[in-house]
């Protein structure tokens, strides 16, 4: 099985790299598939695509890192078409599924594995699942607690403050040589 991986990635932290990991062990992952957002549908960005590609494989490297020129995951889905594949999510994304462009389309063109960490209020995830045509084609695991989110990393930037305990040092490395995020 195929795990894809999707997001803006500006920039990635230890948190994705923790997800993918975990995928990799709970889930048997044969492969994962990091998939770079060109234009978010959800989210502004200020870094452009080929300069997150570029940190995104310094986060993963060894691993297939790919620019995803749909705004919409079902879109890319339908595009793409991965054989066996699954697509990973955090629990917190998880809980806004449903303001997805077609999530039941989603979930027909393949499954969702979630992360949740230890103690992720089950009801929010259970009332999402509820309103699912699909439920059985999602799958949650466990994902110990990273929390970190992209937006601290570039405000540690700006301040000047050190990023070393939040991004892989290969990231670190390009955010400096780049001199990206700074006022």
């Amino acid at each position: 099985m195929i795990g894809l991986l999707g997001g803006t990635f500006n920039p990635p932290h230890n948190g994705h790299v923790a997800l993918a990991r975990a995928a990799e062990e709970e889930l048997g992952l044969a492969d994962l598939v990091v998939l770079v957002a060109e234009r978010p549908g959800h989210k502004e960005v200020d870094l452009d695509a080929p300069t997150r590609l570029r940190l995104a494989r310094a986060a993963f490297p060894g691993r297939r890192v790919e620019l995803d020129e749909h705004e919409r995951t079902v879109d890319m889905l339908r595009d793409r078409r991965f054989d066996e594949a699954v697509f990973l999510i955090g629990a917190d994304e998880f809980c806004d599924f449903l303001d997805w462009k077609d999530p039941n389309g989603v979930l027909e063109l393949a499954p969702v594995a979630v992360a949740a960490r230890p103690g992720y209020p089950r009801e929010r995830l259970d009332r999402v699942l509820e309103r699912l045509d699909r439920p059985d084609r999602v799958r949650f695991f466990e994902l110990d607690p990273v929390p970190i989110a992209s937006r601290e990393v570039r405000e540690r930037v700006a301040s000047g403050e050190s990023i070393g305990d939040l991004v892989p040092p290969a990231v670190a490395k390009e955010i400096g040589r780049l001199n990206l995020y700074r006022r």
